[in-house]
């Protein structure tokens, strides 16, 4: 089995710090930074859930100059802020690159949009229609056009809000700690001491991807992503899905 990604990657970096007093000129708690731990987030993090639940994936992605660090109490796992760093412009994705891509060598397409300027909507409409099974994980405000060029389109619900005026059918909108919604069928979760939800949304892609392919079922897919999304919110950082846990 082989997967194709395409969209925006970062560098997600977690300052792990300890703080045991305020500053004493601002309310604020004196950071102590202990260690850091850097992974590849957005359409990167979707790449390596894919592989860690053991499927072949190539990536096309844009150069990582997008880095999000986040400052975490190393205790208690509490976020203090995110600093966002973009180094220039994004260089868009050319039409060469998408028509030389053999997409019969794959078996999905996972579009992972976070609106950054790396792919356009024309682009988008084209790549969904290159190949049987694909989806589209998108942060833009989709046309009809878009969202039924994709075999699914998975939205987060303040996303799916914004696209309120779409039509298609085949939008799967993840709900939090709700779980998720499809056709008006609901699929809840179970309730977890959650410590991070940073990546959960590319942990719900990459299962309900696995789980489609196998077993080509969309209700059991939704239960199987909703299960590793689970699973890597447990966890501290922008985790990665374990196979063997699920």
């Amino acid at each position: 089995m082989r997967v194709l990604v395409i969209g925006d990657t970062c560098i997600d970096e977690y300052v792990y710090c300890s703080t045991k007093r305020f500053c004493p000129d601002a309310p604020v708690p004196v950071l102590k930074p202990l260690y850091k731990v850097k992974s590849l987030g957005m359409a990167g993090n979707v790449s390596d859930n894919l592989k860690g639940l053991k499927i072949k994936t190539d990536i096309i992605s844009n150069v990582e100059n997008i880095k999000k660090v986040r400052y975490v109490d190393n205790r208690t796992n509490h976020m203090f802020i995110r600093v966002d760093q973009e180094g220039g412009d994004i260089e868009p994705l050319s039409w060469h690159t998408l028509d030389k891509i053999r997409f019969d060598n794959y078996d999905g397409v996972v579009v992972s949009d976070y609106n950054k300027g790396f792919v356009s909507n024309d682009q988008l409409e084209f790549i969904g229609s290159k190949i049987n099974f694909s989806i589209l994980d998108s942060k833009r405000i989709l046309t009809d056009e878009i969202a039924n060029a994709f075999t699914f389109v998975k939205l987060n619900e303040p996303e799916s809000f914004d696209n309120k005026d779409l039509t298609a059918t085949n939008i799967i909108t993840t709900l939090g700690s709700n779980g998720a919604k499809y056709k008006g069928e609901h699929f809840p979760v179970a309730e977890v001491d959650v410590r991070d939800t940073s990546g959960a949304g590319d942990s719900f892609v990459a299962g309900f991807v696995y789980s489609y392919l196998n077993e080509c079922d969309v209700k059991s897919a939704i239960k199987f992503a909703n299960e590793c999304a689970t699973q890597v919110v447990q966890k501290k950082g922008t985790a990665k899905i374990n196979v063997d846990e699920i």
